[in-house]
């Protein structure tokens, strides 16, 4: 008798529209093309505060810059990631935000004097310094794993702007954006690929004139403007809002380095009341349940 229902429901499945991951899976984040990348990161005054996972984000368990990571924040939550792209050896790109493996893997050294094959043989840690099973991932696999699942923003480490470039021109993914420290950076990759989205440093009024000057095209841009919001950098936000544009703060270097989650939490909640558009957090999870609306 219980085959009957199974049936039925595989049969239903023929007809369900495959690229509606949204409503399969309400953490996901469906980008099928560039209008969708650019679309996600529109300002809109009413909109909720967006989460992002500062390195993948991580728990207990969940290494930083490690796909089964970002699996588990998915589970919990929506969130798009920021990843850290370097170069091995042999010039395969992996996650890594340092330079070197000591602090995030059981080995030592330098990423760019191991080659690929050979960072396999290490494990990555949490940020308790607990050793998982968990490998370090390539870009590639972390945008084959991502596609309609989320957004992946590269701060790039050592990579060249043309490698990186070549790189993504290769794969031609849907659902990466660069972050982008200066304008000439953002029209290096904006000439190579005119549909690029970018998460740009843009910090006071000097910087979005820069932007402008350098004819970013404000609808593929959201702007990091710091680890807060500052009263006295208002005309910068009004401007920024002005061109659609998003503005993202990151409490990693503040309220993330609280001793206890009660304390994280509470200065979370403090950056939420001077109504970012974007948080970007090493914890997404501790997010869940707190009121994101402005």
């Amino acid at each position: 008798m219980k085959a009957i229902p199974l049936i039925l429901a595989l049969f239903i499945g023929l007809f369900l529209p495959v690229g509606n991951l949204s409503a399969q899976n309400p953490h996901y984040i469906p980008v099928k093309d560039s209008r969708d990348l650019h679309a996600y990161f529109r300002y809109a005054p009413d909109r909720p505060i967006v989460i992002s996972g500062h390195r993948g984000g991580m728990l207990d368990g969940y290494p930083e810059n490690c796909i089964e990571s970002f699996e588990k924040t998915l589970s919990y939550m929506e969130s798009f990631f920021e990843i850290d792209p370097r170069l091995t050896k042999d010039g395969v790109i992996v996650l890594m935000h340092d330079e070197t493996i000591d602090r995030t893997t059981t080995g030592k050294g330098k990423v760019s004097d191991y080659t690929y094959a050979e960072l396999q043989q290490f494990n990555l840690v949490d940020r308790n310094g607990n050793v998982t099973a968990f490998k370090i991932p390539t870009l590639k696999e972390c945008i084959e794993w991502s596609k309609g699942k989320t957004i992946l923003n590269l701060d790039i480490k050592d990579v060249p702007l043309d490698i990186m470039a070549d790189f993504i021109e290769k794969e031609n993914p849907v659902n990466v954006m660069y972050t982008v420290h200066n304008a000439e950076q953002a029209r290096y990759y904006l000439d190579r690929e005119p549909e690029a989205m970018f998460s740009c440093w843009c910090k006071n009024m000097e910087e979005f004139g820069k932007y402008e000057k350098a004819g970013i095209p404000w609808k593929q841009v959201m702007a990091y403007v710091g680890p807060k919001m500052k009263p006295e950098e208002q005309a910068l936000y009004n401007a920024l809002h002005r061109n659609g544009v998003m503005c993202m703060i990151s409490v990693a270097p503040t309220h993330d380095r609280g001793k206890t989650e009660a304390e994280k939490i509470a200065g979370y909640k403090t950056e939420i009341g001077t109504h970012p558009d974007v948080i970007e957090t090493d914890y997404p999870y501790l997010f869940q349940g707190l009121d994101l609306t402005k």
